[in-house]
């Protein structure tokens, strides 16, 4: 099954900016993995993966503005799912995050 990573309500802001991947498209993730760093105006957020399974496609590159609930990225639970064009309509996989 395919899931999109969003990017995750924090505080009042309306977007954060894509401060670093951790991890690249295809590598396999273990539940609290750090995925990315996002950056507010006032804080850093890391974004750790809610599941195993495999970082598919990176939709928001590094130094990008994404607004709150766009897909960052697309997760599957195997290697072989095909990647729809749209990741929009995928389920939104919970992530673990913490504002530092």
């Amino acid at each position: 099954m395919l899931y999109k990573i969003s990017v995750p309500q924090v505080a009042d802001v309306e977007e954060i900016r894509v401060l670093e991947w951790h991890r690249e498209a295809g590598e396999a993730v273990e539940k609290g993995d750090l995925l990315v760093e996002l950056e507010t105006h006032k804080a850093i957020v890391e974004v750790r993966a809610g599941q195993k399974g495999f970082l598919r496609k990176i939709l928001a590159e590094s130094g990008n503005w994404q607004a709150i609930g766009l897909p960052l990225a697309v997760l599957s639970e195997s290697e072989s799912d095909p990647v729809p064009e749209d990741a929009q309509a995928l389920t939104d996989l919970p992530v673990d995050f913490e504002i530092t």
